[in-house]
């Protein structure tokens, strides 16, 4: 078994394009701006983030034909140098929740929201002290 993606449901899927392709720097697959379907890609590794318009899913699934109430998903991404990458998002719109900040002795983090609201956190991981 193999993880192909982690796909997110959206409504306003042109908003969601431009922050995960513009604002994050991920690149698209196929560059449908309007969808219903895109697959984003990090510059390295072989997992990505896919958006799926949420009316095309609940036309097979009901009950997603309603907005979702609260967090349902986190995505995490990691970078190698997270204050650098923060400034240069910010500086494309990324509006951070929360750091650039430790949260444990061996990660530091920043956490933004996509414009569905779903979570985002970026990690920066330290090396071990010798």
């Amino acid at each position: 078994m193999e993880l192909a993606q982690v796909r997110l449901l959206v409504s306003d899927f042109p908003a969601c394009y431009r922050f995960y392709g513009e604002v994050l720097g991920l690149k698209p697959q196929s560059g449908f701006e309007n969808g219903p379907y895109e697959k984003f890609s990090p510059a390295l590794g072989s997992a990505g983030i896919a958006l799926q318009d949420r009316a095309m899913m609940a036309e097979v699934l009901g009950e997603l034909a309603d907005d979702p109430d609260g967090h349902r998903s986190l995505v995490v991404l990691r970078v190698d140098d997270l204050d650098r990458y923060c400034e240069e998002i910010t500086g494309r719109g990324a509006v951070l929740e929360h750091g650039p900040a430790l949260m444990t002795e061996r990660m530091r983090a920043a956490h933004l929201k996509d414009p569905e609201g779903n979570l985002v956190e970026l990690q920066e991981w330290l090396l071990l002290g010798g």
